[in-house]
């Protein structure tokens, strides 16, 4: 393996983490007011209500996809009783949809972004770069996850990436692991380092605003003015 290869699966994550986590508490910290996803309902309503109901509901299925294959070592799987083709089976079946129903909802947003006359000239660059960023990443992903598919090349990243990502997190990054991992997931992985690198900067920070305050906010009544005006009289009396 190659010095290059090397750092850019040994050290170069790092350097990614450490500038996500630092822009991250930089932009809460010194722009907390724009700590938001910038709804844009209000210019054009039709459009977005499909391509958000699509990316978001399909984005939710591959991130459970991309926990239940990267971060479960394939030893659980096979101490349940799960055999590899049945995994990989269930793994085509949901987890293609899943990126092909994000991926469109990334295209319709994508195109309501630039098509649409108001919403372009109400866009920052970040907005735009935000979504192109993420089309090529969904891409990306399906890409190389139909290739291997239909390749039938026996390459099981359970085996090789799922390994290498566990070892990052525990500071023992083992590079050697993804030699043999096919460029189409390599490139997916590198487009993924661009996102984290975008996102700090972008919209996408709303992903980590969870509303948890609703749980615990008094309800809001809304009543007619003469509803209003006869419960007012009331106390009057």
């Amino acid at each position: 393996m190659s010095k290059m290869e090397l750092f850019v699966w040994g050290v170069l994550p790092y350097i990614i983490a450490a500038i996500f986590i630092t822009a991250i508490i930089w932009r809460y910290v010194t722009d907390p007011f724009g700590w938001t996803s910038k709804s844009s309902e209000v210019l054009e309503k039709r459009i977005l209500r499909w391509g958000s109901l699509f990316f978001h509901y399909g984005l939710i299925a591959v991130f459970c996809g991309h926990i239940a294959g990267l971060l479960v070592p394939v030893s659980v799987y096979r101490s349940l009783g799960i055999s590899d083709e049945a995994y990989h089976l269930v793994a085509i079946v949901g987890g293609l949809p899943a990126g092909i129903i994000t991926f469109i909802g990334v295209l319709i947003l994508l195109y309501r972004r630039f098509a649409v006359a108001r919403i372009r000239l109400t866009s920052s660059a970040g907005d735009k770069i935000a979504l192109v960023v993420l089309a090529i990443v969904i891409l990306s992903g399906l890409a190389a996850t139909a290739a291997n598919a239909v390749s039938h090349s026996g390459f099981d990243y359970r085996t090789t990436i799922n390994p290498w990502l566990r070892g990052l997190f525990v500071f023992q990054p083992d590079p050697e692991l993804m030699r043999t991992v096919p460029l189409g997931f390599k490139i997916h992985i590198l487009t993924t380092f661009v996102l984290y690198l975008v996102m700090p900067f972008t919209r996408l920070v709303h992903v980590f605003s969870l509303p948890l305050g609703y749980l615990r906010r008094s309800y809001v009544l809304y009543r007619r003015r003469g509803e209003a005006g006869a419960e007012a009289a009331l106390y009057d009396r």
